[in-house]
């Protein structure tokens, strides 16, 4: 039809990269992390628990490189990629990243930390989609352990979205929500119109922990004014043995 516009169609991943280590720090495992997460595919990957910096592991790993993790892991395939800092220690600090093969033209980390030594944040970037006047709005969580924070922290990402993301826009929220009492939906939905892509597709948010028998369905996936399909559990090997949780994959069609 005149005037419709093309359709785009991307994949997504997301991944609580446990600071590339597995389970219990056992090994490190970043080297081989990078190659799993090439052969997804995925145009966007938002990760959480990715180091920017250690200076002991720094001493301690053979394999340890020499770039941030999240460059790393970027290389030559993820043309863009952006990095909030949460936890900041005396060896270093982590947060979370957004590799993207569309260009980002704005980010800014939001500091949702509630009290005590736990830090979150909320990283949101704005993708530019080429060759098309629009931009997609991603938004790569980690929130607390205790409910009563994950709440706030909840309340916290639906004024975000209310205040930066224009309501027709495309938004795509992803990662590690701890909400093993699978209680945000409902917020998330009634406070910012978020719909979890698994829970639409098959009845339920993804078993995503631990990775080597999920249990838990911590890990998510919640978008709005897009099209989703083809959702997957990435949780047999290599994966299981890669982090303690299992990363999840998205078909986006705007």
């Amino acid at each position: 039809m005149e005037g419709t516009l093309p359709l785009t169609t991307f994949k997504v991943l997301t991944l609580n990269t446990h600071k590339g280590f597995t389970a219990l720090n056992r090994r490190f495992m970043l080297h081989d992390l990078r190659d799993a997460v090439r052969g997804v595919g995925a145009d966007v990957v938002f990760l959480q628990e990715v180091l920017g910096s250690h200076e002991l592991h720094a001493t301690k790993q053979k394999e340890w490189p020499t770039a941030p993790q999240y460059e790393f892991l970027a290389d030559t395939i993820w043309g863009h990629y952006s990095y909030g800092r949460n936890a900041i220690y005396p060896e270093g600090h982590h947060g979370n990243a957004v590799l993207s093969k569309f260009p980002i033209s704005a980010w800014k980390n939001h500091d949702v930390s509630i009290a005590g030594p736990e830090r979150r944040g909320l990283l949101h970037c704005t993708l530019r989609i080429p060759d098309r006047d629009l931009e997609v709005h991603a938004i790569c969580a980690h929130l607390g352990l205790m409910e009563d924070h994950r709440r706030q922290q909840l309340e916290l990402l639906c004024k975000l979205v209310h205040q930066a993301v224009p309501p027709d826009a495309p938004l795509i929220v992803a990662g590690d929500f701890n909400d093993w009492r699978v209680r945000a939906h409902k917020q998330l939905e009634k406070g910012c119109g978020l719909t979890e892509a698994f829970a639409a597709h098959n009845g339920a948010a993804a078993r995503s922990f631990p990775s080597r028998f999920p249990v838990l369905r911590l890990d998510r996936i919640y978008t709005r004014n897009v099209r989703t399909a083809q959702p997957a559990v990435l949780a047999s090997k290599p994966w299981s043995h890669l982090s303690d949780h299992a990363a999840l994959a998205l078909e986006i069609t705007l």
